[in-house]
């Protein structure tokens, strides 16, 4: 018997650079680390610290595009290319309000930087040069560096093996041992129900855009906050495990419902994992609009993961 359909896919984002403009999609490949492109590249200061939103409001102001190669415009969305790969002629275009376009090459550089640290993660990571210092510097006032996360892929084995380097940032054990991500704040994937963004703007006197929260995964068609009992579901085939409740800053979100506070904290969306998407098979993508089906929940909010 087939399972009910709990919601629907309405909304699907990429996040290229952390903490900066995401660009929405039709759909996504899934990759070990979370959605192809997303949060693979840093900006640090001078010391390799990340850069967030929470500190740099600026950052919300940068808008980052990939080539047509990897996404083929189509209305008001892009068409997710699950199997492009960059040439030497492949751009990261980043934009910004009062600066020059800055074009950086997605081929791998060969610069490593070390030291860069972002939550609790310290390692090293690909430096993208000056000319992306230089620009990332003159916006944010101060001494700046774009890296790139050196997850090990086939075009820099040969760097990584010289400088005997392998980084990896695993993702808590507590919650859900064998995966990992690139710069994600501790999870591959970060999913928000409609219907849970239009109940918190009831009590607020100026709405959020989902962009606040930065969801990959936006559904609708749900209760308000059903999402954090969600503990197995599928998409196109491919199974999702809810496994932690991402919690939030408290300030704006406040004015939820106590039951939305645990042991002192406010939380808003659902941190997932994909088991599908450790093995080798193909088709790894989901789309707008694709139907969701729960198989597990938990019995309450207070028996969510927290």
């Amino acid at each position: 018997m087939a399972e009910p359909t709990a919601a629907k896919v309405t909304s699907i984002f990429i996040y290229p650079i952390k903490s900066y403009h995401g660009i929405s999609v039709s759909q996504a490949a899934l990759t070990s680390t979370g959605f192809r492109w997303d949060r693979q590249w840093l900006v640090v200061n001078s010391k390799g610290r990340a850069y967030t939103q929470r500190v740099e409001p600026k950052l919300a102001l940068v808008e980052v595009t990939l080539p047509n190669e990897a996404f083929s415009e189509s209305f008001f969305f892009y068409t997710f290319s699950e199997s492009w790969e960059p040439t030497k002629s492949s751009y990261l275009v980043i934009k910004a309000p009062g600066t020059d376009v800055l074009k950086v090459s997605l081929s791998k550089p060969s610069e490593i930087s070390n030291g860069v640290s972002v939550w609790e993660w310290s390692g090293s990571a690909f430096d993208e040069g000056a000319e992306a210092s230089k620009w990332f510097s003159y916006y944010l006032g101060k001494p700046s560096r774009l890296v790139r996360f050196n997850e090990g892929s086939a075009q820099s084995i040969a760097v990584l093996y010289a400088c005997n380097l392998s980084e990896t940032r695993t993702v808590d054990r507590n919650y859900a041992r064998g995966y990992k991500v690139m710069f994600s704040d501790g999870y591959p994937l970060l999913l928000l129900s409609q219907g849970s963004l239009d109940a918190l703007n009831k009590h607020l006197k100026d709405p959020l855009p989902v962009n606040r929260f930065r969801p990959n995964i936006l559904v609708d068609g749900c209760e308000p906050f059903s999402e954090d009992l969600w503990k197995e579901m599928r998409i196109n085939k491919l199974t999702f495990h809810g496994v932690k409740l991402c919690s939030r800053s408290k300030e704006n979100l406040l004015v939820l419902r106590p039951t939305r506070k645990q042991q002192g904290k406010v939380y808003f969306g659902q941190n997932l994992v994909c088991p599908d998407s450790l093995n080798q098979m193909e088709g790894k993508t989901i789309k707008v609009g694709d139907p969701i089906y729960v198989i597990k929940m938990a019995s309450s909010c207070t028996d969510a993961a927290a």
